[in-house]
């Protein structure tokens, strides 16, 4: 699957299904905050997204129950892959740098960053 970056709408609703993992449209509008928007706003977003195979739906009756096609992980990886890519010379050491220098970590969280390396490190060393 051929994945595009998301629009502000789109992502919102990605995130509520990602969350409800199942749900029909009176469940994802319920999920935004007020004023909730229109049911036919929403209802042109799913057909849309129904159409970009990022989400499915199964038929119960007369309602549809919607379900994520795209998982998040592939979206997510996307991302960071295209903004290591734009932003960062296609080094992931470079966005490694900038992130621990300027997202502003714990000592725990950074031991636990530590922690996850060495096991990637072994990983690599062992295939």
């Amino acid at each position: 699957m051929d994945i595009k970056q998301l629009n502000k709408s789109e992502l919102q609703i990605m995130k509520y299904l990602w969350n409800l993992k199942k749900g029909f449209m009176k469940d994802i509008v319920e999920q935004f905050p007020e004023p909730k928007p229109a049911y036919t706003t929403i209802s042109t977003l799913l057909s849309r997204m129904c159409n970009k195979n990022y989400i499915g739906f199964e038929r119960l009756g007369r309602d549809k129950q919607y379900y994520p096609i795209l998982r998040k992980s592939d979206y997510f990886s996307k991302q960071v892959n295209g903004m290591i890519q734009h932003f960062f010379n296609d080094s992931k050491a470079q966005f490694a740098s900038f992130f621990t220098k300027n997202a502003d970590l714990s000592v725990q969280e950074l031991e636990e960053l530590q922690d996850l390396l060495k096991q990637k490190i072994e990983e690599k060393k062992h295939k």
